[in-house]
């Protein structure tokens, strides 16, 4: 079992930043991948980003490529998430995610995902 706690959510202006981060309760954080996931009201959760347990590959959605940045950090079993120039699109519930151990298939799907964090609110407003 693995628990994922978000933060660094909130209220920004348009064009601002925010770092989120997604802390995990397992010391074999490293061999897990990691993903955020977003939900916004009335929408389906959608992928953002995902990096992977081993050559550490990253992964975005279109909409934020070239805008945010995911990361890990083994040592203190933690994934963040640099948001930079956020737009008012942006605003939703992000979720950290972890796959199960040494996972090879697709980052870009909800079901490629065993353990999810609570979520935590980012309003970008304009």
């Amino acid at each position: 079992q693995v628990q994922l706690v978000e933060s660094g959510g909130g209220l920004v202006q348009a064009g601002g930043s925010l770092r989120l981060s997604c802390a995990a309760s397992r010391r074999t954080f490293s061999s897990f991948t990691m993903g955020w996931f977003r939900q916004a009201p009335g929408k389906e959760r959608e992928f953002v980003a995902a990096v992977r347990w081993n050559a550490g590959n990253t992964y975005y959605a279109d909409s934020v490529k070239g805008r945010f940045t995911i990361s890990r950090d083994n040592a203190k079993n933690t994934v963040y998430l640099q948001m930079n120039s956020l737009k008012p699109g942006d605003t939703a519930v992000y979720y950290c995610a972890a796959t199960r151990l040494n996972w090879s298939g697709s980052v870009y799907v909800t079901n490629s995902y065993a353990y999810w964090g609570q979520g935590t609110q980012v309003t970008v407003s304009s």
